[in-house]
């Protein structure tokens, strides 16, 4: 392989970083208010309450990462378990309610209606708030 070629595929890897709760917040934003074309209303709440849901992990891996190094390889229900330990109970019960509450937006059941949007905005709400308490400085 030639150098350019090993160059040009370095930085492309590079150039790949995990998006940023900011950017997840923002994304659910533009789904929910139709600024990403190209997907069914149903298809934009979905991924509305995927990217809320990884925000939402993202946080509370930061808050243990920083209580407990090595926690965060846990499963996400055995941290949100973990969670009242290290923060107020009523965070660690509101995160783990709306956690939950946006599994189940995100998967796909035939024969269950997806998330309405009015649903998706207020855990767009709620995940808004709770990242903000769970930031970890």
């Amino acid at each position: 392989m030639n150098a350019s070629a090993t160059s040009s595929s370095s930085v492309s890897v590079a150039s790949t970083s995990p998006a940023s709760v900011e950017d997840l917040l923002l994304t659910a934003d533009r789904l929910l208010s139709g600024d990403l074309g190209g997907a069914t209303a149903a298809g934009r709440h979905r991924g509305a309450s995927l990217a809320l849901r990884t925000a939402l992990e993202i946080c509370v891996d930061r808050v243990l990462d920083a209580a407990v190094p090595g926690l965060s390889h846990a499963t996400m229900r055995a941290k949100m378990l973990c969670l009242r330990c290290y923060t107020p109970g009523e965070t660690a019960q509101r995160t783990r309610a709306v956690w939950s509450h946006l599994c189940l937006g995100c998967h796909y059941h035939q024969y269950e209606i997806g998330p309405t949007y009015e649903q998706v905005r207020a855990w767009r709400a709620e995940v808004g708030e709770l990242v903000r308490k769970l930031d970890v400085p």
